[in-house]
């Protein structure tokens, strides 16, 4: 089963648009950094380990890499950094909308993908229909969340 390193933003993404479950039922493991998630899910999204995500520790040459991309690039955030640094320590994808650590991971040589992408494998494997992807891009559209609109929308079947 194929390894994704996933940041908060793109497990949030799913869990507004209510696909948390579908996400889960990709023939793929999900592992978040265990900083990240202490700091950013556990509190309010714990239940995600239940589903099926998992804590990855970090070792020292992770850190000290997380350091470097930090010193490196000073827009994404420090568990952004992490993320990067776990993904790339171990030639993993990362899965992100986050406009500066997409761009920092595309420098690193990093594979990169969103929730888009997400949609697509969902839809691919059966899990999801394209109506109810219009209806979770509705609700990540009102709840705030921050994709490539455009893209998004032109994606949708029409109404």
């Amino acid at each position: 089963m194929k390894v994704l390193i996933s940041d908060a933003n793109v497990l949030i993404d799913m869990e507004v648009g209510g696909l948390i479950q579908p996400m889960f039922q990709l023939p793929y493991k999900f592992h978040t950094p265990d900083i990240l998630f202490e700091e950013e899910l556990d509190e309010q999204h714990a239940y995600l380990l239940e589903m099926g995500l998992i804590k990855a520790p970090l070792s020292g040459d992770i850190l000290q890499y997380a350091q470097q991309l930090m010193a490196k690039y000073p827009r994404p955030s420090r568990n952004d950094c992490l993320a990067l640094a776990l993904a790339a320590n171990l030639s993993l994808p990362l899965l992100t909308g986050d406009k500066h650590l997409r761009s920092a991971t595309k420098r690193e040589g990093v594979t990169v993908m969103g929730s888009l992408w997400l949609f697509v494998e969902m839809e691919n494997h059966g899990l999801v229909t394209k109506e109810s992807l219009t209806i979770a891009l509705k609700k990540m559209k009102d709840g705030g969340r921050r994709l490539p609109w455009q893209k998004a929308e032109s994606q949708q079947p029409s109404k």
